[in-house]
């Protein structure tokens, strides 16, 4: 069995969401030198343009879409302006999304919405326009990139993992729901990976330990995407990740004392808190 860096790409429409950094771009100029057309989406257009002309260097029919996946109309549009232009579709990369590294206390329900929207919802609003063309060409494939903290929650992770973990159900669901249809369902849960996206937290990160490059996230999406791979956390035999994962399932208490530890509760947070609930009761 050829390896994914083997695949051939050629002729194939790749639509990679939150492309403009990190993950997301790596993998649309991995596709991109195998051969594959990429439609690249994401926000920040002048990012997209240089990643376009980058991939446009392998795969000359490459191009961009800038927008806002938290909004469903312009989601939709992604694949249904990718089908347009190119006449077909082949993968849909689910990556995009916005971290949300703030404590419960401090969150709001908008902040919570505006999570789910870009993080859990947009990939349901992309599936759905993809499954016509994919259930009518009789083949495709459906990567969601996820988190592992989706499996193991770190503190001031409330928000972020509840939208990831709902991608992984949806994703579980998927796969028994399009059994025999020839879709092709993957879940990519990175661990720490080395990305713009420790820059953009709300709140100081307790995390200090050693970040993985994005490049290898990428390999595996394009293994998922070429069917060799249903589910897979990145990396997949980090100690820290493993022993985190066994301990969450066997002892949930130990879990949560070990994540007090590393980022401990402060009383005055609390405090806080109490004063700002009773000033609004």
């Amino acid at each position: 069995m050829p390896t994914q860096a083997e695949h051939d790409w050629g002729g194939r429409v790749v639509v990679v969401t939150g492309a403009s950094s990190g993950i997301g771009r790596v993998t649309a100029l991995a596709f991109a030198r195998r051969g594959a057309t990429v439609v690249a989406v994401a926000r920040r257009e002048t990012l997209l343009e240089t990643l376009a002309a980058e991939c446009r260097q392998d795969a000359p029919d490459s191009f961009h879409v800038a927008g806002d996946l938290g909004e469903r109309a312009f989601a939709e549009h992604v694949v249904a302006a990718s089908i347009a232009r190119t006449g077909r579709l082949d993968v849909l990369v689910n990556n995009a999304a916005v971290p949300k590294h703030k404590h419960a206390l401090h969150l709001d329900p908008d902040e919570i919405e505006t999570v789910m929207r870009v993080n859990f919802l947009s990939a349901i609003w992309t599936t759905y326009a993809a499954l016509p063309h994919f259930l009518r060409t009789g083949r495709g494939a459906i990567v969601n990139v996820s988190s592992f903290a989706a499996m193991v929650t770190p503190a001031r992770e409330a928000a972020y993992a509840a939208s990831k973990a709902a991608m992984n159900a949806f994703s579980e669901g998927l796969w028994h729901d399009l059994a025999g249809t020839n879709i092709h369902v993957a879940i990519v849960n990175p661990g720490p990976i080395d990305t713009e996206i420790w820059d953009k937290a709300d709140e100081p990160i307790a995390y200090r330990g050693h970040k993985y490059s994005p490049e290898m996230v990428a390999d595996v999406i394009l293994a998922a995407a070429a069917g060799r791979v249903w589910e897979r956390t990145v990396p997949r035999f980090d100690p820290m990740l493993l022993t985190a994962r066994l301990l969450r399932l066997a002892s949930p208490a130990l879990t949560r004392l070990g994540m007090a530890r590393m980022d401990p509760v402060a009383p005055a947070l609390i405090e806080e808190a109490r004063r700002r609930a009773r000033e609004s009761s």
